[in-house]
């Protein structure tokens, strides 16, 4: 089973007409609900409100195949994030917002994913930090999605730092173009991966570039896979569905069982690792919303075993 700790919260999205409509949403929920959907044991670790919201939610995490540890929000409500999205499919966002979570016990596990709101949000980025912390002490595969908000980011230097020191704790990183320049506006996106790749527990860094695809960074190899021409309908939860191919494609792999060899992973390893995560997050934009595929409705042959 893998362990999945941050928000969930409730997209709206919002029209030109006005009119508005309600999905589920959340970077790490979407990441439990892809994890699930690919046939992986997954559970989250989120906090929710006491309102008909929490239970829409808890209904789409199970749904999906995947277990769900709530804890309540202290004012009773549950959080939302408002979507416009522009005319080329890509949102932004306006949050309300509660993230108080308390300390958790980490379940058995083979593997720990944190990332997002819930890794800056005070008070409850301790307890994911926490958490991380005895994923780390049980020498189990951490992976981090950095996806920043820029909206929550006052200080890129803080920001940066405050990221940096949670990667170097984590054997995966992922993030965008659009995290790496809001963090260091004056760093390339790939200098900004390669330091990220420095840290102590860090084998492997993954850097999306949207439409261009992503590229895959360790030690010894950097590797981009460009994906298929796409009919885009959104970008709505399209980095979590890379992120949960990712790791469905890991635990495919067994790679929780040896994480420090992530770092070993040659080229067509890393080739394959990246094609599979981006084939995920294109079925993802040709639909509406964060709707992550089902195994069944991948490519005949995804992920496969290397052969």
């Amino acid at each position: 089973m893998l362990v999945v700790c941050g928000e969930a919260l409730v997209d709206v999205f919002r029209g030109a007409d006005g009119s508005t409509e309600e999905t589920p949403g959340g970077s790490p929920m979407n990441v439990a609900v892809g994890l699930a959907r690919l046939g992986v044991p997954a559970t989250l670790i989120t906090q929710l409100g006491d309102d008909e919201r929490a239970t829409a939610l808890v209904e789409h995490v199970r749904a999906s195949g995947a277990e769900v540890l709530v804890s309540p929000t202290r004012s009773g409500r549950t959080s939302v994030a408002v979507a416009t999205l522009d005319a080329g499919g890509a949102a932004t966002y306006d949050f309300d917002l509660e993230w108080s979570l308390p300390r958790q016990s980490l379940p058995e596990a083979r593997g720990l994913h944190v990332g997002s709101l819930g890794t800056v949000l005070e008070p409850g980025r301790e307890s994911v930090a926490d958490l991380v912390d005895q994923a780390c002490a049980r020498g189990l595969l951490v992976s981090f999605d950095v996806n920043v908000r820029p909206s929550f980011v006052d200080d890129a230097a803080a920001a940066w730092a405050s990221a940096a020191d949670l990667a170097a704790r984590c054997t995966l990183v992922k993030l965008s173009d659009e995290d790496a320049l809001v963090l260091r506006p004056d760093a390339s996106p790939d200098d900004t991966a390669r330091q990220l790749l420095g840290g102590e527990r860090t084998r492997l860094v993954l850097l999306t570039r949207g439409p261009d695809g992503g590229t895959a960074f360790t030690s010894q190899a950097e590797v981009s896979v460009l994906p298929r021409p796409t009919a885009v309908v959104d970008t709505v939860g399209a980095g979590d569905a890379f992120m949960a191919g990712t790791l469905a494609r890991l635990h495919d792999e067994a790679a929780y069982d040896a994480p420090d060899r992530l770092g070993d992973l040659d080229h067509d390893d890393l080739a394959l690792l990246l094609s599979g995560a981006v084939e995920v997050a294109a079925i993802t934009c040709e639909r509406r919303g964060a709707n992550p595929p089902t195994r069944d409705e991948l490519p005949a042959g995804w992920p496969g075993p290397r052969r």
